[in-house]
């Protein structure tokens, strides 16, 4: 069955304003660890201290996705969309005006309940607005865009000199948001696939399914379990580098400017590998796609490791960010498919979330092993397994849910 030319006009626009609501929540994610160094001078922050403000945003992540997975199921996409991007628009706004390191706690916080209510939305909208042959596409598209915010406030990071110019970063990722406000209230269409849903259960008189039905009946409990445990490796490493990558840089006596420009390739890489992995999912399949990823991220990590030079930590930055940033996209579209209509908010949220746990362990972790002497290649290497672990929890959903099949209905 062909899409019409307005459903596809409506579904571009849709992950357009996705993609850019993506752009501006990577920029906030990466604000903290490109502002950390200049951060931690003004307020007079030690190493430990610094993980804590790395992960007390991500903190905020993960009762953010939970709630507004469900909420998104309850209330609709478009709803709980724009009530998560005032949140962290203002709250990244607060930030610029912290005094000390309880405040910046409080803040960081407060924005990642913003941050992390949004992205299930995204991903919900984005993969009800594509055709069904084009979902991975639609949600790798939606999600290029938060590499490339992140590479923009490592722009930011360079071209605002001073101690005092780490505020700039925030201030971009406060305003931004609440500009684009009136266009999700102009524009954003609400799922149709949610309406439709919506409407049937009120027709039969159906209650809306309970949060252990969305996740653990109807033949979900393995997958479900299977996807969580690949979010969560992943995450780990990827929010470790996120977060420490530019440290990473310095402790091997490169310059601020050659730590900023890894971390742009890094984020370049996943803008790339964000559209173009999910991409090949489409085409074909999601095994071969699911098995090559996990093997670049892990060449990936071994180039990190072992580089001493610029060119070295650009090229593995590069190879990061393609492969370990894309991969992301891979399992939020997976996460997508594997949902239907009527829970998909509450599985794609629930994953991310337990995904989150990942991102508050993976940066606090570092934090304290870096504190006691620990170097950043040994825990580079160090990742490696925990990717092949995640590898074969990824590969476990691909096997009981392979290509061109559903697991229920998604419509």
């Amino acid at each position: 069955m062909k899409t019409s030319t307005p459903a596809r006009a409506s579904g571009a626009i849709t992950v357009g304003l996705c993609l850019v609501v993506a752009l501006l929540e990577g920029l906030d994610l990466q604000s903290t660890g490109v502002a950390a160094p200049r951060m931690a001078r003004e307020f007079h922050l030690a190493v430990a201290q610094m993980g804590w403000a790395f992960s007390v945003g991500a903190l905020g992540l993960l009762p953010g996705a939970a709630i507004g997975g469900r909420l998104a199921d309850r209330l609709g996409r478009k709803r709980v969309l724009m009530l998560a991007v005032a949140l962290f628009g203002l709250f990244s706004l607060a930030t610029t005006q912290v005094w000390n390191f309880e405040s910046l706690l409080a803040m960081r916080f407060l924005t990642g309940l913003g941050l992390g209510a949004a992205m299930p939305n995204l991903i919900a909208l984005c993969s009800e607005a594509a055709s069904p042959h084009q979902r991975n596409t639609a949600v790798g598209a939606m999600y290029c865009g938060m590499p490339f915010g992140a590479a923009i406030a490592a722009v930011i990071g360079i071209v605002s000199p001073g101690d005092e110019g780490w505020r700039h970063i925030f201030y971009v990722g406060g305003v931004g948001p609440l500009l684009i406000l009136p266009l999700l209230a102009l524009f954003l269409k609400e799922s149709a696939h949610f309406i439709a849903a919506r409407s049937n259960e009120s027709a039969h008189h159906e209650p809306a399914p309970g949060i252990a039905q969305a996740l653990w009946q109807e033949g979900r409990a393995g997958t479900t379990l299977a996807l969580w445990i690949s979010f969560l490796g992943t995450l780990i490493v990827l929010y470790f580098l996120i977060n420490w990558l530019p440290s990473m840089v310095l402790s091997r006596g490169l310059t601020r400017v050659q730590s900023s420009v890894v971390q742009m390739m890094f984020n370049i890489g996943g803008g790339i590998g964000a559209i173009v992995i999910a991409g090949l999912m489409d085409r074909i399949g999601r095994r071969p796609t699911v098995a090559g990823m996990y093997v670049g991220i892990a060449v990936a990590l071994a180039v990190l490791a072992s580089a001493g030079s610029s060119v070295g930590m650009a090229l593995g930055g590069l190879l990061a960010g393609l492969f370990l940033v894309g991969g992301q996209s891979v399992l939020y579209a997976l996460a997508s498919n594997i949902y239907p209509t009527q829970v998909r908010g509450t599985g794609v949220g629930a994953a991310v979330a337990v995904g989150r746990m990942g991102s508050i362990l993976g940066p606090l972790i570092a934090g304290q092993l870096l504190a006691i002497g620990q170097s950043a290649s040994v825990l580079v290497a160090a990742s490696i397994p925990l990717i092949a672990v995640a590898a074969i929890a990824a590969l476990v959903v691909v096997a009981r849910f392979p290509r061109g099949s559903t697991m229920a209905v998604a419509h």
